[in-house]
Parts: C-alpha cells; sequence; structure tokens
C-alpha cells in the first residue's frame, strides 16, 4: 500500500509541475499578445445626416431579367408617404448606366393607398404606352412589385389605370385583374 502512495504522490508531482510549466507558458504569450493590441480609430466619425440615411433596392431591367439597384436614401424623405417616393424613384430611372428602365416614359401616379398588406396603385394611361410584349409586360409588373415588397409590410399590388380597375396591356397577355405578388425564383 504504501508503495501505491508513493507512486500516486510522483505521478501527481510530476502532473503538478508539468501543469505549473504550461500555465506559465501560456501566461507569458498571452501576455505578448495583448501587448500587440492597438485600439481602433475611425478616420472620421459618422456624421448626423449619414445616421439618417437607409438603403432601399430597386429593380430595373438587365437584358431580359430584373437586378436590384441600391439606393441610399435621407429616412425623412420616407415620412410621409414612403411608397410614393420610392415608386417615383422606381419611374425616373437607374443611376447605373448598364440598367434600364422599367416603367414607360410619362408614366405618372395618380394614387397610392394601403389596403391590408396590399398597395393599390393608380397610374396614368402612359403606364399602357410603349410597351414591346408580354415579356415586357411581366418584367415591369414585377419590377413594381419586388421594389414595394421589399418593404415589410406589402405583400402585394393592385394596378389601377386612371381609377379604372381590371384594365390590363393592350395586347389582352396581362391584365390587372389580379394583385400581384413576389414571384420566387
Amino acid at each position: 500500500m504504501n508503495k501505491k502512495k508513493k507512486w500516486l504522490m510522483i505521478i501527481l508531482g510530476i502532473i503538478l509541475i508539468i501543469g505549473v510549466i504550461v500555465g506559465i507558458w501560456l501566461w507569458k504569450n498571452v501576455e505578448i499578445e495583448t501587448s500587440q493590441i492597438t485600439e481602433y480609430t475611425p478616420e472620421e466619425e459618422i456624421s448626423e445626416e449619414q445616421m439618417r440615411q437607409t438603403m432601399v433596392s430597386l429593380y430595373f431591367k438587365s437584358g431580359e431579367n430584373l437586378v436590384p439597384e441600391a439606393r441610399l436614401i435621407d429616412v425623412k424623405s420616407l415620412l410621409n408617404n414612403p411608397y410614393e417616393e420610392i415608386l417615383k424613384m422606381l419611374i425616373e430611372g437607374p443611376k447605373n448606366e448598364k440598367l434600364s428602365k422599367t416603367i414607360p416614359e410619362g408614366t405618372k401616379i395618380n394614387s397610392i393607398v394601403k389596403e391590408g398588406e396590399n398597395l393599390i396603385i393608380d397610374f396614368s394611361k402612359e403606364f399602357l404606352q410603349n410597351v414591346e410584349g408580354e415579356k415586357e409586360e411581366k418584367l415591369i409588373i414585377q419590377s413594381i412589385v419586388n421594389t414595394l415588397t421589399e418593404l415589410t409590410e406589402i405583400n402585394g399590388i393592385k394596378i389601377v389605370i386612371d381609377g379604372q380597375e381590371n384594365q390590363g396591356f393592350p395586347d389582352g397577355k396581362v391584365t390587372f385583374k389580379e394583385i400581384f405578388t413576389r414571384q420566387t425564383q
């Protein structure tokens, strides 16, 4: 029994010595690493004007597809009627020269009404003009839907032309009888 206790004490002693050596080694290495940390100082402070800005995504044509264009805008411009402000930016067209606008030239917004999770957008008759084919018609609709459904409270878009419901593009392939929702790809 004494031999067993003696060996146990020797083994525990060795473990203790190894533990102390490893501890000292770790402590010195940590001390060296922390002495190398320098304080980060930003080059410039964020201005009050920058703090009032937010990012919105507008969807424009790139070939036969839609791609988002991010815009940084002042939050104050979205206070009164955010849907109209965002839609006006979409009508104006992209800043990126590689993208092209989707909404026909001369289109005006007569009104926008939020009804539950949907927006009812009343466009002028110019919305129906100079549109060539079903593909372009669908891109126009999806451009509007994708842009406005980026806002969490909006899930669908109903389109009205000069106050008249159930209109459609002149070729009759895309009508506005339904509420348009975002298409998952």
